[in-house]
């Protein structure tokens, strides 16, 4: 299944570098809206595969591993926080919910930060 996870990792990984380089053909620089259309296709893709595979077909793990975490997982990651997130409020786990969305951007900004001035340190 390792390597159905990392075939799709690769997929996805090229799509988010041909979509986010395609959008920003056509955008301003002033804000990264390659990266936002990525992260915004990756979540409906996930949303839409994850209830289609939920609600109305079956399928084997190693294709769900292979698309949601392999292809997914590679062209984004922000899916995954927002599936799981979204797995969270379903089962009325506000806090743990709450938790999750407002710790991964700010602790993620912070833990960035840390990283960029270490390199000041070094």
């Amino acid at each position: 299944m390792t390597a159905w996870v990392a075939a799709g990792g690769a997929i996805g990984a090229a799509a988010r570098y041909a979509l986010a380089g395609l959008v920003h053909r056509f955008t301003s620089a002033y804000f990264p809206y390659g990266t936002f259309v990525v992260n915004m296709t990756g979540c409906l893709l996930f949303g839409v595969i994850f209830g289609f595979t939920e609600q109305r077909f079956q399928i084997s793990p190693t294709l769900r591993a292979f698309l949601l975490i392999g292809v997914l997982g590679g062209f984004t990651t922000f899916s995954s926080y927002a599936f799981e997130s979204f797995q969270l409020l379903r089962d009325a786990e506000y806090f743990r919910a709450s938790v999750n969305v407002a710790g991964q951007v700010v602790l993620g900004l912070v833990f960035f930060w840390l990283g960029y001035m270490a390199n000041r340190v070094i």
